[in-house]
C-alpha cells in the first residue's frame, strides 16, 4: 500500500496518476477524497488528528505528504508542526518510509544556484516554518528513527493547476484575452516545474530504495526563462499580444491593505526581485526522467485552458 496525505491537489493528483507504474495499492487521504485511479482506496482523515492520521496510514509502505495549508503564516505556525509530527509518529508506527513534498523557502534568498546543498537559511516567517518541519524529519533520520526523503520543487506550472502564481496571472489572464500580470519585475530568469514532472518523479523517488535518507531537487528544466520571455511564449500559444503589467511592489502592497492572501505573499518577493535558479542535476544524473522544456510545458498548459 502507498499512500498519499493530502489527496486531491494538483501534485497529489499527479502523484497518484503515474503511481500505478508501481503498485495498484493506492490510498489517497484528505477530508473529501476523490478517485483519480479506479482501483484507489479513500480515507477521510484530518491530519491535524493524531489518531484520524495513524489510522489513515495503517499498512502503509509508503507515504507522501503532499499537503498543501491555507496561505497564512498564523495557520503554518500552529498546524504544520502538528501534522508532521503527527505524520511522523504514524510513519514509525506502521514501519512505512516518508516521502515529504517541500518547496524552497526554506533555503531564504540565494545568489545563484539552488541546489541540495544550499545552506538553510530562510528569510521570511513561512521559510522558517518550512525549515522546522523539514528538520523535523532530518533529525529523525539522523537518529536511526525515520527513513524518509524531501522533494523539493521550485514554483510551478502546468494544466490544472489554479494555485500557480503564474498560471492565475499569466495563463489565466491571456485565456480570458486579458493582459498578464508579473511580480515585481519582467528581466529576472525565474525557474518553475512542470506539475505532471513533479507527480512522476515523486513518485520515482518513493519506489527507488537508494533515493531514501536524503533531500532530492525533482526535475526542473535548466534553461530558465525571464518573465518577460515566458510571457511572450504564453501569449504566442494563445495567439495574442504578449500584453502585460509589471506589478511593483508598491502597488502589491496597496492591494494587500485589502487582500489577505496579498498581504501573506509580500514576504516571498524576494523570489521575484532577482534571479530565482533551481539545480536538479542530481536527479537527472541519478534518473532517466528528463524535466520537461518551458516551450513545451507552456503549450501543453495553454492548450489545457483551451479544453
Amino acid at each position: 500500500m502507498q499512500t498519499i496525505l493530502g489527496a486531491n491537489g494538483v501534485i497529489a493528483n499527479n502523484l497518484a496518476k503515474y503511481l500505478p507504474h508501481y503498485t495498484l495499492k493506492i490510498r489517497l487521504v484528505s477530508r473529501n477524497p476523490k478517485k483519480i485511479n479506479a482501483e484507489d482506496e479513500l480515507k477521510s482523515a484530518d491530519l491535524l488528528n493524531k489518531d484520524q492520521t495513524l489510522a489513515a496510514m495503517e499498512g502503509s509502505k509508503v507515504v507522501y505528504l503532499t499537503a498543501g495549508l491555507k496561505y497564512d503564516i498564523k495557520t503554518w505556525r500552529e498546524q504544520w508542526p502538528r501534522i508532521m509530527s503527527n505524520v511522523i509518529e504514524g510513519c514509525k508506527l506502521h514501519q512505512a518510509r516518508l516521502v515529504f513534498f517541500d518547496n524552497v523557502y526554506c533555503y531564504g534568498r540565494v545568489n545563484g544556484w539552488m541546489t541540495e546543498e544550499t545552506p538553510i537559511h530562510p528569510t521570511s516567517k513561512k521559510g522558517e516554518v518550512r525549515a522546522q518541519i523539514a528538520n523535523m524529519i532530518l533529525e529523525e533520520v539522523k537518529k536511526g528513527n525515520l527513513t524518509a526523503l524531501i522533494a523539493r520543487a521550485p514554483d510551478f506550472y502546468g494544466p490544472q493547476t489554479p494555485l500557480s502564481f503564474l498560471n492565475a496571472m499569466v495563463f489565466e489572464n491571456y485565456a480570458k484575452g486579458k493582459s498578464a500580470q508579473i511580480l515585481i519585475s519582467d528581466q529576472y530568469k525565474h525557474s518553475f516545474i512542470y506539475t505532471p514532472d513533479a507527480g512522476k518523479a515523486t513518485a520515482v523517488l518513493g519506489n527507488t530504495d537508494s533515493a531514501f535518507n536524503q533531500v532530492w531537487h525533482l526535475p526542473t528544466d535548466r534553461n530558465a526563462l525571464s518573465m518577460k520571455e515566458i510571457a511572450q511564449q504564453a501569449a504566442a500559444a494563445f495567439g495574442v499580444e504578449p500584453d502585460y503589467m509589471v506589478l511593483r511592489m508598491w502597488m502589491i502592497k496597496m492591494y494587500g491593505l485589502f487582500d489577505h492572501n496579498v498581504k501573506e505573499a509580500v514576504e516571498m518577493l524576494y523570489q521575484s526581485d532577482s534571479e530565482y535558479l533551481f539545480d536538479s542535476t542530481k536527479f537527472d544524473k541519478a534518473f532517466d526522467l528528463k524535466a520537461t522544456g518551458y516551450q513545451q510545458g507552456i503549450e501543453e498548459t495553454a492548450n489545457s485552458y483551451k479544453k
